[in-house]
């Protein structure tokens, strides 16, 4: 008989990419998993994983087995969630992707109150980038994602996924002080071409927001510096080396040197809460939702400045 916790560990090697991914994901050592997986090797008689440089790629075989345990996870799912909700009460591991801003200026709020309220409910999270942590819900390798998209570029979600709208994040142009947009009272998209911009790297929502932004408006973006985080872009605005596009949640107070100027219209991306429609019931996956809404305006009731 197959082990389940096994075929988990070769789900989320297929899922994350590598044994390392699988493991943080999982909570293990990348050894533990890599004894799981050996452990089923040898169970089923097959290779599963085959080494491609430094990584490592499933055989079809395993391929065939990780589709197997998908539907053998979602069935599990369902046991639990109804266990949990006969109990009438939030418990067990629940767990949660959030992108960058998110982890930083809403979810520690969210965890807290989660342990405050509950404290047989184990919630754990993971920064993973919105586009990432769709999929991984939908996969199954996590339980709720906390993602985002914005007003011109909106988020596709797969079928079998459920959503709420969490509320909806500002986003503010920065310019180092003394540049000719600092002081004014808006700016207007038309107005944006010509400068040297600052921002995330290709394949991020906010940079695909920028291309998409200033071609509509007819200026190709002149990108001078990229970064994965914001208080590295509002860094490197107030070392007077660009302007950049910053999202209020999670930005932290603007140091010496930043001024911030509303642009005209003001852009807005909104963030979600996304789950699977099998575990909708799930009383933790209900008290989470409620909980992310409740901390929302709290989050946004004192913007930084």
């Amino acid at each position: 008989m197959l082990d389940l916790q096994r075929l988990r560990a070769l789900h989320a090697v297929s899922v994350h990419g590598t044994v390392g991914a699988a493991a943080l994901a999982l909570g293990y050592t990348p050894s533990a998993v890599s004894q799981q997986i050996a452990k089923l090797e040898r169970e089923t008689r097959t290779v599963l994983l085959e080494r491609e440089g430094r990584g490592v790629r499933l055989t079809d075989e395993a391929r065939q087995l990780v589709t197997a345990a998908q539907e053998l996870l979602a069935i599990v799912e369902r046991a639990e969630t109804e266990l949990e909700e006969r109990r009438g009460r939030p418990s067990g591991r629940l767990t949660v992707a959030a992108f960058a801003s998110a982890a930083r200026g809403l979810m520690p709020g969210v965890l807290a109150e989660l342990g405050r309220r509950h404290p047989a409910l184990d919630a754990r999270l993971s920064e993973v980038d919105p586009h990432l942590s769709v999929d991984l819900v939908a996969k199954g390798a996590v339980d709720l994602a906390v993602a985002h998209d914005w007003d011109i570029a909106p988020l596709p979600a797969p079928p079998g996924l459920e959503q709420a709208v969490i509320g909806d994040d500002l986003c503010d142009l920065l310019v180092p002080e003394g540049h000719a947009f600092a002081g004014r009272a808006a700016v207007r998209r038309e107005e944006l071409g010509g400068e040297r911009w600052i921002c995330q790297p290709p394949g991020r929502v906010c940079h695909d927001w920028l291309l998409r932004t200033l071609r509509t408006a007819g200026h190709e973006p002149d990108i001078v510096h990229q970064a994965d985080e914001n208080p590295t872009l509002v860094a490197l605005v107030a070392a007077g080396l660009g302007v950049a596009l910053i999202p209020r949640l999670g930005r932290g107070p603007l140091p010496a040197g930043v001024v911030e100027v509303p642009l005209d219209p003001m852009p807005v991306r909104r963030l979600y809460a996304l789950w699977r429609a099998g575990a909708a019931r799930r009383p933790a996956i209900v008290e989470t939702v409620r909980v992310l809404g409740e901390q929302w305006p709290e989050v946004t009731a004192h913007p930084p400045r």
